[in-house]
């Protein structure tokens, strides 16, 4: 076929509508493409495919299985010239906010949403699994969402509503006692509901009906199946479908909430979907129209000159690709592209020409022969996954025992998303030293076809073979993958693989191995073998001289094991320096896994030996745990709105993808966009900025540095940063200069033209540096109490030691942005931005840019998530954009990338405690003295009054009688450090539970007891001289340890231990308050404006920010309540300071408390002028009232400020008010260890909270999951690493920095509200409190059970006090579990003398 034959244009659908482009981009992503024609629904969060934001379904025919697919995709890593032919759907395809699909409706309103940035990605990836199963089962519907992360809800609420939709065991047949489920019984009449009284015992075995009916997946609907099957009276003689029947039998309003909420839900019917479009069979099939588009291949020229993809070819066959490979050998070729997008975003990359295999038949065949199976190049992993369990089955276990660990391989390979597009050539083709499946098809003797250009000639090379070097394979120019061929397994032949990552699930792996082993069927020797490892050197290897050192040995005996181990230890031993570090964990893991897979196959060999008896304990979760919560709080309420559980109010349009952000305004014409110049220097002082190149880049207008800045070029609280640096550089990715261009990537593009000459200066990086050189601010921060000398020389025992925890990255889902646009006049500006912080935006930006604060006017709509990032450091990306606004007199548009976000927007601060503590025999407390020092970054930013709350923090919830905490903030060469919801607090309780637990340690006593017997009672007095007032923590805890049943499981979990080796469990009660306060008295007021309109509507603006913590929501219904009306009668817009003046930031867990008696007051002042009114006109509508108001010149405007009590507390003196109250709670967590990999799961987790009397009891306790969650992920899977070399960030974007999926979560997740207690004292709006930040440090209960857990391994090899670091990585967690593994695995120190680690914590 000649190139004339080529088609130039793709056509696919869209939401049921048929689209044709005929020109295009071809650097474009179908993402871009959504956005840009307004289907803003679909989220841009990372760009990596890591976090889900922008999943989409999409649907194709496929021709050689007659069948059509749908698969949920990544439309950031989709090129856009890769949908020809397929059916797209976007969140806004599904339904509206008016009339939801039932996907959206039941995540919105079953509290799925927050923030809603994530939600359209998660309603896109359930909404996929049911078009492909309407009847999918609990673990399906859970592992659906493993390509999806969530930061705010903690993912327990978007899992309860998605499983409505579960064909559950009780309604599809029998269940087992292990949970599986069998066939139903036909004969069996029933209606579906869980209790039916048509469910008869049999044995062990429970049978019910399947109903044939859409289903809402609830036991609580009123009639799920409208026949009259039954009844055939349950054990009461009461028919299941009574009405007493319908709603849970409890005093649980959260269950009764939800009952109600399940019971409204529209039925979910399948056949009312969109269809998939004939047209594209016919397309698919070559058999359209003459008028209609033909599948041709296609070839097509970007329309842009600036393209780093210049020319695409999209072939159809075999023969087809070949002739283009001869035109071309040098050419890309894509499949999934899940990998060349990230080469083109985060190296670079650029490929003049693009070749999409991925509609090529030959690629896509699997065929079965006497001793192999072959897979096409293009099989997806999906497709793979699926076809691998159907030869298991087919073929038998022992036979399928190399397909069987591939089975096993993709368990955690990437997430749906990714699986449904990457295709097994581009795994291995791409040569990672970390490919998920090359060191199985290595192991299990695989060889791979490959397809010459030049002559059509093929050639089979095998696995082993088949790596040369880093990213380097056999293959020769112009060559192509054809398939993969898999050998069956023999008789005595093992195959297992194994993986260990970051997190469990959408993770790539830190060591991967393929591990085979045969032996003669007689003797037991070993007859063959094939260890394969990635993550030991630059490629996947195959460890030879550790096979030989097997072969001809008795598989089961010890000294094979010993031998094995040792010189598979010395073959591939790692340098303490080696790239990706972690070179002891990697050594450790690689013997774990060789140890793991010698009990296994030993005990499926039934060779009598003694490692074979662990078989069990080392699998890996072959099947985890469902999760299941339960939620907790009183039906008792003595208000009409107030105190329910209340829907957040944008939940709907977050779940259809009407809510928009920031990013989602529409284009204005003539907009600009901004790409950040960033330092590659730590600390340098600027010689030169060159931007001769960039400006002559077409596109670009403008490029600004601090020359360029009109007004003040300082900062931050305490004017110590620049907006633009002038001299010096102070961290590794400073923006330095802005480049002003017509599109974001001209933008980016052009940035990297700008060329800087440095001049390297010293840079300190960790906190030890900086200590041992004196780098700190000046500020000192102290609390004192009692004599602690006097105490230690009392004391029984006083020890030493330091406590360590890490910082955080926000990973709030929606990145930094802002949009300026001037207004033409007078320099007046709006700016539309994400913050916390809408006046000091106005009021930076408006010194930055030398204007009054009148001036510009800063507007937040809704912010995608912000847990204190977006406080102070959005400011500065706001005074970027309103620069380029104020020289262009255009608008001006700026969004960050992950990356660049990551570099520049600051982090929860690390913390370093040196502690010496007095203690008696039995644990009681009597002095101590604690350094506290953090790593503040370049500029001071919140960082003192983040140490004050540490050091306010520190006693967490025990009386010390006597006590001296010295605070400094080490000064380095890090992005400033700065708030992060905790604000201190939680790194102060860490440090001193860490210290507890190293003192329980030494006096051999359960850290409990130390934790009881140190507890304040009510009334006694803080070190900071506070006396504490209505203190629960000691009801709660005693209510938890029944509830959880603490005695019982611990006593469980040590029989656990006693009996398992490699498998550990722990248990942790963790205590908690939070002090609620600015800090300063000045920031504890609000105000907020109210109109009555004339049809009864009413619109109320207040200075919070809704940042997905039901902030307006709460509002609202404060508002209703006050006003007596219905909640859909108030409508709140946005925050703005032309309606909202002077307002304090959406901070420190005390919105709630300034806004809502702010709210509450406007609307008293409002229902006062309106009650003659109402009583003139009773039985009227408010619309009748609020007009004759009107009419009769009443003001239906009303306006309040409201002013907390003023704190006194003085630093200098360490007396006064601090806090104003507290929010109080205790949390219960058990965990189960690997100690053989560090991976480990979170079995259960009970939390109570003193909430007081909540606004929105359902709101809170989705603050409660989702700040446990971050806090879980704080303490265990979030490690922020530095180079040591150069001060940059290692730990970047999502395929780096691990927040936790929902596969991480508590297996079992109870959270309850404390009730029936007073609250006398509280002097905040209906005696609520605040809850945004208290329960964050309860999620370091998983560490504390995780410590526990190890204390428990250890006891096998080594004792004494644990000293264990937080975050507590697999890596971290391994190494402490200290055994042989470890011991070989250790780098003696003179070897790691002068040589630099890869990555450090600071």
């Amino acid at each position: 076929m000649s190139f004339s034959e080529y088609s130039n244009s793709i056509v696919f659908y869209l939401n049921g509508k048929r689209i044709v482009v005929r020109s295009l981009d071809l650097d474009m992503t179908l993402l871009q493409y959504l956005r840009s024609i307004g289907l803003t629904g679909t989220k841009l969060g990372c760009g990596e495919g890591g976090c889900g934001a922008c999943t989409v379904m999409v649907s194709r025919y496929d021709t050689h299985l007659d069948k059509i697919i749908h698969t949920s995709a990544n439309a950031c890593l989709c090129p856009l010239y890769s949908i020809d032919g397929k059916h797209v759907i976007t969140v806004e395809g599904l339904g509206t906010a008016k009339k939801p699909h039932p996907v959206q409706e039941r995540i919105a309103l079953l509290h799925g949403s927050q923030c809603g940035f994530c939600t359209p990605g998660f309603v896109m990836s359930l909404y996929t699994l049911l078009r492909n199963n309407p009847n999918p089962t609990e673990l399906e519907i859970e592992e659906c969402f493993d390509g999806n992360l969530c930061r705010c809800t903690g993912y327990r609420p978007i899992l309860d509503a998605a499983k409505t939709f579960a064909d559950q065991a009780w309604k599809q047949g029998s269940v087992n006692a292990d949970g599986s489920v069998r066939a139903p019984d036909k004969n069996d009449g029933g209606c579906g509901i869980e209790d039916c009284c048509r469910l008869q015992k049999k044995g062990k075995l429970f049978s019910l009906p399947a109903t044939t009916l859409p289903h809402t997946g609830t036991s609580f609907s009123t009639d799920i199946s409208g026949a009259t099957i039954c009844c055939g009276k349950n054990a009461n003689s009461v028919c299941c479908k009574s009405t007493a029947k319908t709603m849970p039998d409890s005093d649980n309003l959260a269950e009764i909430e939800k009952a109600r909420i399940i019971s409204k839900f529209q039925m979910y019917d399948p056949t009312q979907e969109l269809i998939f479009p004939p047209f594209l069979i016919r397309y698919a099939n070559h058999k359209t129209a003459e008028n209609e588009p033909q599948m041709r291949p296609l070839k097509i020229e970007s329309t842009n000159p600036q393209s780093w993809c210049q020319r695409f070819f999209r072939p159809l066959t075999l023969d087809e690709l070949l002739v283009l490979l001869k035109e071309y050998p040098s050419a890309k070729l894509v499949a999934g592209n899940s990998r060349v997008c990230l080469d083109i975003k985060l190296e670079h990359l650029r490929v003049p020409v693009h070749i999409y295999i991925n509609d090529i038949p030959e690629l896509r065949q699997i065929s079965e022969h006497q001793d192999h199976v072959s897979f096409g190049a293009s099989v997806t992993i999906a497709q793979f996954e699926h076809k691998l369990k159907e030869l298991i089955n087919k073929y038998g276990l022992q036979r399928a025992q190399s397909l069987s660990a591939l089975h096993s391989s993709l368990s955690h390979f990437a997430g749906n998303q990714i699986r449904n597009v990457s295709t097994i050539a581009g795994n291995i083709a791409i040569a990672s030293p970390i490919s998920d499946l090359s060191p199985v098809f290595m192991a299990a003797g695989a060889y791979v076809t490959l397809v010459a250009a030049e002559n059509g000639s093929k050639r089979q090379v095998p696995m082993c073979e088949f790596f040369l070097g880093y990213r380097k394979t056999a293959m020769r120019t112009g060559e192509v993958i054809l398939n993969i061929c898999v050998p069956f397994n023999q008789k005595k032949e093992i195959v297992r693989s194994f993986k260990q990552a970051k997190r469990k699930s959408q993770d790539i792996a830190i060591v991967n191995c393929g591990l085979r082993v045969r032996v003669d069927e007689d003797t037991g020797d070993v007859v063959d073998a094939a260890f394969a490892f990635g993550g030991m050197a630059q490629t996947t290897v195959l460890a030879k001289n550790t096979i030989a050192s097997a072969i001809g040995g008795k598989w089961g005996d010890r000294s094979l094991l010993d031998r094995i181990i040792g010189t598979c230890q010395n073959e591939l031993r790692l340098g303490f320096a080696i790239r990706g570090g972690m070179a002891e964990y990697r050594s450790a893991l690689m013997l774990s896994f060789l140890f793991k897979f010698w009990a296994i196959s030993c005990n499926e060999l039934q060779i009598n030996c003694a490692e074979a008896a662990f078989a069990a304990e080392v699998q890996d979760e072959s099947r985890r745990m469902l999760t299941k919560g339960k939620q907790e709080y009183a039906s008792i309420t003595d208000r009409a709105i107030v105190g329910k559980g209340v829907t957040h109010r944008s939940a709907l349009q977050q779940a259809t993808g009407e809510a928009r952000y920031v990013n989602d305004t529409p284009l204005i014409q003539g907009e600009l966009f901004i790409g950040l110049v960033m330092s590659q220097r730590a600390h340098a002082r600027i010689i030169s900025i060159d931007s001769i190149e960039a400006l002559r880049f077409p596109g670009v207008h403008r490029v600004l540095t601090a020359c360029d800045v009109p007004g003040s070029n300082t900062w931050t609280f305490s004017c110590d940063e620049e907006v633009l640096p002038t001299e010096e550089v102070h961290y590794m990715g400073q923006p330095i200069a802005l480049v002003l261009a017509d599109s974001q990537k001209v933008a980016q593009e052009a940035a990297r033209m700008v060329r800087v000459e440095y001049e390297d200066l010293p840079a300190i990086f960790t906190m030890r540096e900086a200590i041992a050189q004196n780098s700190f601010f000046d500020e000192v921060r102290e609390v004192s109490n009692g004599d602690v000398d006097a105490a230690f020389a009392q004391a029984d025992f006083v020890f030493k030691g330091e406590s360590y925890c890490g910082q955080q990255e926000h990973f709030y889902l929606e990145t930094m942005s802002s949009i300026a646009v001037p207004k033409g006049e007078s320099g007046e500006l709006d700016l539309y931005t994400t913050t916390q912080g809408p006046t000091g935006v106005q009021m930076e930006c408006a010194k930055v840019l030398g204007v009054p604060a009148s001036r510009i006017v800063c507007h937040v709509k809704r912010v995608g998530g912000s847990f204190g990032g977006k406080e102070s450091r959005a400011t500065l990306i706001a005074a970027f954009s309103a620069l380029g606004a104020y020289h262009t007199n255009k608008p001006v548009r700026i969004v960050l990338e992950r990356n660049e976000d990551m570099q520049t927007s600051g982090q929860r601060h690390p913390y370093l405690g040196q502690w010496e503590v007095g203690v008696t025999r039995d644990g009681k407390l009597l002095g101590l003295r604690m350094r506290v020092f953090s790593n503040g970054g370049f500029s001071h930013d919140a960082s003192v009054i983040v140490m004050e709350h540490t050091l306010t923090s520190a006693d967490n919830c025990y009386m010390i009688p006597n006590t001296s905490y010295i605070g400094r903030i080490c000064r380095t060469n890090t992005q400033s450090s700065t708030a992060f919801r905790g604000f201190g607090s939680c790194q102060g309780m860490f440090l001193l539970e860490s210290m507890l637990c190293e003192v329980a340690d030494l006096l051999e006593l359960p850290v409990e007891q130390i934790r009881e017997i140190n507890m304040y009672k009510t009334g006694d007095i803080t070190p900071y001289a506070q006396c504490l007032t209505e203190w629960n923590v000691p009801l709660m805890w005693e209510q938890i340890k029944q509830k959880g049943e603490f005695a019982k499981r611990r006593r469980e979990i040590d029989e656990f231990n006693s009996r398992t080796r490699y498998r550990k469990r722990g248990l942790s009660l963790l205590p908690t308050k939070f002090g609620i306060t600015f800090g300063v008295n000045f920031m504890h007021q609000a105000m907020a404006l109210v109109h009555v309109y004339m049809d009864g509507s009413v619109l109320v603006t207040h200075g919070g920010v809704e940042m997905g913590q039901g902030l307006h929501t709460k509002m609202a219904m404060i508002a209703a309540e006050t006003l007596e009306l219905p909640l859909e009668s108030i409508f709140i817009s946005e925050t703005a300071t032309n309606t909202a003046a002077n307002t304090s930031p959406t901070a420190a867990s005390i919105s709630s408390d300034l806004n809502g008696y702010a709210v509450h007051n406007a609307c008293k002042e409002l229902a006062d002028r309106l009650q003659p009114y109402r009583e003139r006109m009773k039985g009227e509508p408010f619309s009748k009232i609020a007009k004759a108001a009107y009419l009769d010149r009443c003001s239906l405007t009303a306006s309040s400020h409201y002013n907390k009590p003023t704190l006194s507390y003085s630093w200098k003196t360490n007396k006064g008010l601090l806090h104003l109250y507290y929010t109080q709670g205790v949390a219960l967590a058990e965990v189960e260890l690997d100690t053989l990999t560090g991976a480990h799961t979170t079995r259960r987790v009970d939390i109570i909270m003193d909430v007081g009397k909540s606004l929105n009891k359902a709101i809170d306790i989705g603050q409660i999951e989702g700040a446990f969650t971050q806090g879980q992920g704080w303490t265990t899977t979030e490690e922020y690493l530095y180079s040591p070399q150069n001060g940059q960030l290692v730990t970047q974007g999502p395929s780096n920095y691990k927040i936790p999926s929902a596969l991480d979560i508590a297996r079992d997740f109870r959270v309850s509200l404390l009730e029936g207690v007073p609250n006398s004292t509280l002097k905040t709006i209906f005696s609520s409190k605040g809850i945004g930040e208290p329960p964050l440090f309860l999620g370091a209960s998983v560490f504390f059970a995780l410590r526990d857990a190890v204390l428990a391994a250890r006891k096998h090899s080594v004792s004494g006090a644990l000293h264990l670091e937080s975050p507590a990585t697999p890596e971290v967690l391994r190494l402490a579990c200290k055994d042989d593994f470890v011991d070989m695995a250790r780098i003696p120190d003179e070897q790691k003398k002068g040589s630099t680690p890869f990555a450090v914590r600071i």
